[in-house]
């Protein structure tokens, strides 16, 4: 079996321009005084008639307000944490809708102008202006250190990806349970609401019938990273948590076939699955597994290095390890917690 690491960048911010605005000139109006009434002469004195009201100027959006409403963002919990260099990067790459459309589907008409469902977000190409459309434009973002035209090349790269790939047909698909049942659960969520999916490299001894079809594998492989996806809102999350656990695996189960699986999965979660990962746990790790970690360790970026940890075997240790991030109840016994689980 071959360890498949989900490689991230995360990167850091820059400053939101600051917009010049106008402001409106109020309309000035005037008096016309009456003529004095002449001596000797008895005043004509007229009857109040009622006059129409004058429009207020005050009461109608000065173009102050109305260029400040226009660029107003809509807010969620998690945009809330926006920096003021993410902002700045996000506006630069959402001015290149609907043209980015138009590039991911050159052969489809009205591309720049059909709303796109990615994740079960649907982003409007015209009206990008969106809470959660701009958190998951911001993984782009951040995966290529809030460089506008990279994330831009990413997001074409991804929908391009997903059509040739055929995403879609692919969560339609029934793969055989007696294979793929037990390679992949979700279960619970951490103190702060991530879902947890655990990947369990040992469950089938069955190497050929998992790998054997490697095209098979990935399908499946994808399609449970999308359920696993289904279960963020975008709202309050907007990633997960993994847990890897190699239970079972010898050093025997690094076939080629599994190898190249591992290979073609990890090149698919780096390019088209951008900040997803909150924290990643290896449970129950072979020490040859251990070694190659930590000689890869050196080529991994910082921030990537502080979501992964390697932990050992046994309920206790792992335990110490996960149950200051999983409540108990949110983790199986067999990994120190106490719900029942799987």
């Amino acid at each position: 079996m071959t360890l498949i690491v989900d490689s991230e960048t995360v990167s850091a911010a820059a400053t939101t321009p600051e917009f010049a605005v106008e402001c409106s000139a109020l309309t000035a109006t005037t008096t016309t005084e009456a003529a004095a009434p002449q001596p000797g002469v008895t005043p004509t004195v007229l009857e109040d008639t009622p006059r129409p009201e004058p429009t207020s100027v005050l009461n109608a959006p000065s173009a102050v307000e109305a260029t400040l409403e226009d660029d107003k963002e809509p807010q969620n919990p998690l945009t809330e944490k926006f920096t003021e260099a993410e902002w700045k990067a996000l506006k630069e790459f959402r001015s290149t809708f609907p043209e980015t459309f138009k590039e991911a589907f050159p052969e489809q008409d009205g591309a720049g102008s059909t709303p796109y469902n990615l994740w079960g977000v649907t982003i409007s190409p015209l009206k990008p202006k969106d809470a959660r459309v701009s958190v998951v434009l911001m993984k782009f973002l951040r995966a290529r250190n809030l460089n506008p035209a990279e994330a831009k090349d990413m997001f074409i790269s991804t929908l391009q990806w997903r059509k040739s790939f055929k995403v879609n047909d692919i969560m339609k698909e029934k793969f055989p349970e007696d294979i793929f049942g037990k390679l992949g659960i979700t279960y619970g969520k951490d103190k702060d609401g991530h879902p947890i999916a655990y990947n369990l490299y040992g469950a089938n001894k069955d190497l050929d019938a998992v790998f054997g079809d490697t095209q098979r594998f990935l399908r499946w492989r994808v399609a449970f990273m999308e359920e696993s996806i289904a279960l963020l809102d975008f709202e309050t999350v907007d990633q997960m948590v993994q847990i890897h656990d190699y239970e079972g695996v010898s050093m025997s189960d690094r076939t080629q076939a599994s190898k190249n699986a591992a290979s073609e999965a990890s090149s698919i979660f780096q390019g088209h699955y951008p900040e997803f990962l909150a924290k990643k746990f290896f449970v129950n790790v072979p020490s040859f597994l251990t070694w190659i970690f930590w000689i890869f360790k050196p080529f991994l970026s910082a921030a990537t290095v502080a979501k992964m940890s390697v932990v050992g075997s046994g309920p206790k240790v792992i335990g110490t390890a996960l149950l200051p991030l999983i409540p108990a109840n949110q983790l199986p016994k067999r990994y120190g917690g106490d719900a029942d689980g799987f």
